[in-house]
C-alpha cells in the first residue's frame, strides 16, 4: 500500500490508502486520527496504526463502505497531548474527515474530549482510561477492554486475596494514566478493609528505584500492585531482581505498561517470571475468534516491512476491531449519520477479532475482558517463545482462563 508523507511546519502529515481504486467517481470515506509514530508512545501507536491499516486494507478490497472507498487520514501527535487539539480541529474544520479515531493512550486523548463532545461528534477511543469518567460524552466508544473502573484493580485484589493476601502496597507513577489505576486499587482495597501498607508515587523520569524497592519490602505488604510506565516498568523489575521483594508477597504485578510489547518481554526475558499483569490479547487457545488467526499471520508479514512490534498482541488487533465496530454500524443504519451510528454501537452486541463487543453507557465495556496473566518459563533474548501458548498462563477472566496463580512471587519466579 502506497504512502504520501506531507511535511508541513511542525506537524507530519501521513496520508494513508491513496490509490487508484479510492479515487473513484464517489469521493472516499475519510477516517482521521492522531496516532503517535515518534516520541514515547510511537512503539505502541505504530503498531495500532498497522491494525487499522490491515483492517482498511480488508475492507476495501470488499469494495468498501456504502460503495465508498475507506481513507485514513493520520498526523503524528509525537506523543504530546499539547499537539492532539490542533490535530483534531484541523481533521474536523480543514480535512472534513467522516469520522474519528482517538489517538493511542490516555494522555492524548484527554484533551480533545470536550472539543468533541462539544462538536457532537462520534469518537472511537484506542486504549484510552477513564477519559470519558467526567466528561461524560455520550458518544464516545473505547475499543479497549477495561471495563467498569475498578475491575483491572478488583481482578488482581480477587487474585491475591485467594492467595492468602490481606495486606498491600501500591507504587505509581506520578501521572495520569498511573494514577488513575492506584486511585481505583486504593478504593478497592478500602472496600474489601484491606490494610495499605505501602502507598508512593514516583516521579515519571525515574530511573533508579533500589532505594523505593528496599523501603517497600520493608512494609512486607502480601500484595504488591504496580502501576508504571515502560522505562520504569523495567527499572523496577531489575530493582527487584537484584534486591528481592521479600517471602510474604503473594503476587507481583497488576499495571505495568511495556510488558505487553514484544521488544520490551524480550529484553526483560527471565525477569519477567512470576509477575502477573493486566493484558489484552494472548496466544491462548481461549483468545481465538474468527479472523483472529488470519489477521495474526497478515500483521506477522507487514510488520516485519512496518519495523513495528512483531507480536502486536496487545494493540494491533484492537485497531483492526475499531475498524470493525464502524464497519458494521455503517452497514446497519446505511448511512454515516454519526448520531444513528452511535445508538447502534450503544445498542447492540459485535462481533470483533477480539471477540464479542457490548458498550455501557460510559462507552466503555459493559463486562470486562481485560486479562490477568502469569509469565511462567521465560527464557532470555528469545522473542519466538511469546508466540506460543503456556508462556503467559491468563488467571482472569474466568471464561477466558487457561491456569491456575503460582503463589508465592518468589516461588514463580524460579
Amino acid at each position: 500500500m502506497k504512502r504520501r508523507t506531507l511535511l508541513g511546519g511542525t506537524i507530519a502529515v501521513v496520508m494513508l490508502g491513496l490509490t487508484s481504486g479510492a479515487v473513484a467517481q464517489q469521493p472516499p470515506i475519510k477516517i482521521g486520527m492522531s496516532m503517535p509514530q515518534t516520541g514515547g508512545l510511537a512503539g505502541g501507536g505504530k503498531a495500532s496504526l498497522l491494525g487499522i491499516e490491515i483492517w482498511r486494507d480488508d475492507v476495501n478490497a470488499k469494495g468498501g463502505l456504502l460503495g465508498r472507498k475507506v481513507e485514513l487520514v493520520v498526523y503524528d501527535d509525537k506523543s504530546s497531548a499539547s499537539e492532539t487539539p490542533a490535530i483534531y480541529s484541523k481533521l474536523i474544520d480543514v480535512d472534513k474527515v467522516d469520522l474519528l479515531f482517538a489517538p493511542y493512550a490516555t494522555v492524548p486523548t484527554a484533551p480533545i474530549m470536550p472539543m468533541v463532545k462539544q462538536r457532537g461528534l462520534l469518537l472511537i477511543g484506542n486504549f484510552s482510561f477513564q477519559v470519558n469518567s467526567k466528561v461524560g460524552h455520550d458518544m464516545w466508544f473505547n475499543n479497549a477492554p477495561w471495563g467498569p473502573p475498578d475491575s483491572w484493580a478488583a481482578s488482581f485484589l480477587d487474585l491475591g486475596q485467594k492467595a492468602g493476601g490481606k495486606t498491600i502496597a501500591l507504587l505509581a507513577a506520578d501521572q495520569e494514566f498511573a494514577q488513575n489505576l492506584a486511585k481505583t486499587a486504593r478504593e478497592v482495597a478500602t472496600k474489601r478493609n484491606m490494610q495499605v501498607v505501602f502507598d508512593q508515587a514516583y516521579p515519571p523520569n525515574t530511573v533508579e528505584f533500589s532505594s523505593i524497592i528496599r523501603a517497600l519490602k520493608a512494609a512486607k505488604p502480601d500484595i504488591v500492585y504496580v502501576a508504571s510506565y515502560p522505562p520504569d516498568s523495567a527499572g523496577i523489575l531489575r530493582a527487584v531482581n537484584e534486591i528481592g521483594i521479600g517471602d510474604n508477597v503473594k503476587i507481583f504485578g497488576g499495571g505495568m505498561v511495556g510488558l505487553q510489547f514484544g521488544a520490551v518481554m524480550e529484553n526483560l526475558g527471565s525477569l519477567l517470571n512470576g509477575v502477573v499483569n493486566y493484558n489484552s490479547w494472548l496466544p491462548e487457545k481461549s483468545m481465538y475468534f474468527d479472523g483472529t488467526k488470519t489477521f495474526f499471520e497478515t500483521y506477522a508479514k507487514r510488520a516485519v516491512a512496518a519495523k513495528v512490534d512483531p507480536l502486536g498482541y496487545y494493540l494491533a488487533p484492537f485497531g483492526y476491531a475499531s475498524g470493525q465496530l464502524v464497519e458494521q454500524a455503517i452497514k446497519a443504519v446505511g448511512s454515516l449519520d454519526q448520531k444513528a451510528i452511535a445508538k447502534y454501537l450503544r445498542e447492540n452486541e459485535h462481533k470483533t477479532i477480539v471477540g464479542p463487543i457490548a458498550f455501557s453507557a460510559d462507552g466503555e465495556r459493559k463486562e470486562t475482558a481485560v486479562l490477568q496473566a502469569q509469565f511462567r518459563g521465560v527464557v532470555d533474548k528469545n522473542i519466538e517463545q511469546f508466540r506460543t501458548s503456556g508462556k503467559q498462563v491468563i488467571l482472569f477472566p474466568e471464561k477466558l482462563k487457561s491456569g491456575d496463580l503460582i503463589s508465592p512471587f518468589e516461588a514463580a519466579r524460579k
